[in-house]
């Protein structure tokens, strides 16, 4: 028997919220979670994406009302992890030089989403919730007997080309660029490609979950509205069949065989649940006099580490805005960094690099390695008329983490690192002149 039930274009909003949905009517207990008996025939599962007894405010976790308990499976075997890694990154030296890659190509052999993932950097231990993994994914086929999940940490999803529909054990979450996903630890899911091939950005991160950013003197007002995240509403597969379940743990991949899908979750209720987010609706903040604010913003989500005001990662935005500064070199300085900086660029063109960095493309900048506009771009901001314009049409990103991004084998040696990279800044000429106060650049 095989049917799949619920609604794509059906969402619950709200980021961190509790939710109760349900595929059938009265699958959820009323005034209890584990009642002696579940309607149906089904099972009680608990999910807990926190300690027990972590604070009210921060605790996470899921009440699922399934088919089959998730501990029906065959025991698991290692397999080969292709081009995932995971920490600790010490496969070869870091080195202190800026990187700059171009996009995946779409595979030629058949290959879904989680054969598809190869790791360029990363930094910290799964196995001390330290640290995040940066991932690029391309594939070409959809995951149908296959299933996903990972528990070294939750993985923040950013397509560049194609959309994904994510299967879920919560539900369904179509996301097309523009959008990000972020699917807790834990969570089981399958990937299918409607559009028959898909690219994007994956950041796994080990550390705490995901959360909104304070904004502080900004008010109560700016930045992601918690209203505009959606999670699914229950949606089960009840297919029979020769399935396989792929788990992430402690840096390797391993698989079970399972003879049912293990999307099979009817009705659930809490706050553990897939999210996405259409990045559109962030609503920037900028100067609206002279200079500009640093990078933080654009945050879109923070996950924090254990020192406070230093983030284990942080996901920051550059959307289409509004420029109006006076008197102000606009694009972004020339800076170095205590944080590390892996950007990649989802649609348009980032204004601060005139070529080179195209969709799907990304770069790496660790902690203190000096970078900024190049050359073609600094004599060109450095003269132009200012004037209110209109950085439309683009959508850039960066994954800001406290640890340096080591990079892998993979990243340091293929043909896709531009290798010329660092020659985007031999062109800057010294403009010096102890004889003349105002100099003109160009």
């Amino acid at each position: 028997m095989s049917s799949t039930n619920g609604v794509s274009s059906h969402y619950n909003t709200g980021f961190g919220n509790e939710f109760a949905t349900e595929a059938l009517p009265g699958a959820l207990p009323v005034g209890r979670n584990s009642p002696q008996k579940v309607a149906y025939g089904l099972y009680a599962e608990q999910i807990s994406g926190t300690p027990f007894t972590a604070p009210r405010t921060e605790n996470r976790r899921n009440w699922f009302y399934r088919i089959r308990p998730s501990v029906m499976h065959k025991p698991f075997k290692q397999i080969d992890s292709k081009l995932i890694r995971s920490g600790p990154f010490d496969e070869v030296p870091p080195t202190p030089s800026q990187m700059r890659w171009n996009p995946l190509p779409i595979p030629t052999e058949p290959t879904d989403f989680v054969d598809g993932i190869i790791t360029l950097a990363g930094n910290g231990d799964p196995s001390r919730h330290t640290g995040l993994a940066i991932h690029l994914y391309a594939a070409n086929s959809s995951m149908e007997d296959r299933f996903f999940y990972n528990a070294d940490g939750e993985m923040l999803i950013v397509p560049q080309l194609g959309t994904l529909v994510l299967h879920t054990e919560c539900g369904l979450l179509e996301v097309p660029p523009l959008h990000i996903a972020v699917i807790p630890r834990g969570i089981k899911f399958r990937v299918v490609l409607p559009d028959g091939k898909a690219r994007g950005y994956i950041c796994e991160n080990y550390s705490s979950a995901f959360k909104l950013p304070d904004l502080g003197p900004i008010g109560a007002n700016g930045l992601a509205n918690p209203r505009d995240f959606e999670s699914p509403i229950a949606a089960y597969e009840d297919r029979e069949g020769d399935f396989r379940v792929i788990g992430k743990f402690q840096s390797f991949l391993w698989e079970a065989k399972i003879n049912h899908s293990p999307l099979d979750v009817v009705a659930w209720h809490g706050n553990y649940a897939p999210y996405r987010y259409d990045l559109t609706r962030f609503q920037a903040v900028n100067s609206v006099n002279f200079d500009h604010s640093d990078p933080s913003i654009f945050t879109t989500l923070t996950a924090p580490s254990e020192i406070h005001g230093t983030a284990n990662c942080d996901f920051v935005i550059f959307p289409s805005r509004w420029v109006v500064s006076e008197d102000t070199f606009r694009p972004p300085w020339f800076h170095r960094n205590f944080m590390n900086e892996f950007m990649g660029l989802i649609t348009g063109a980032y204004d601060a690099k005139a070529e080179g960095f195209v969709p799907g493309g990304s770069s790496l900048h660790n902690c203190m390695s000096g970078h900024g506009p190049d050359a073609d771009t600094f004599e060109k901001a450095s003269n132009a008329e200012l004037r209110p314009e209109k950085h439309g049409g683009t959508m850039a990103f960066m994954f800001e983490t406290r640890f340096v991004a080591r990079p892998t084998k993979f990243a340091l040696e293929t043909d896709l690192r531009q290798a010329d990279y660092y020659e985007c800044w031999q062109g800057l000429k010294k403009n010096f002149d102890p004889s003349k106060k105002e100099l003109e650049v160009g």
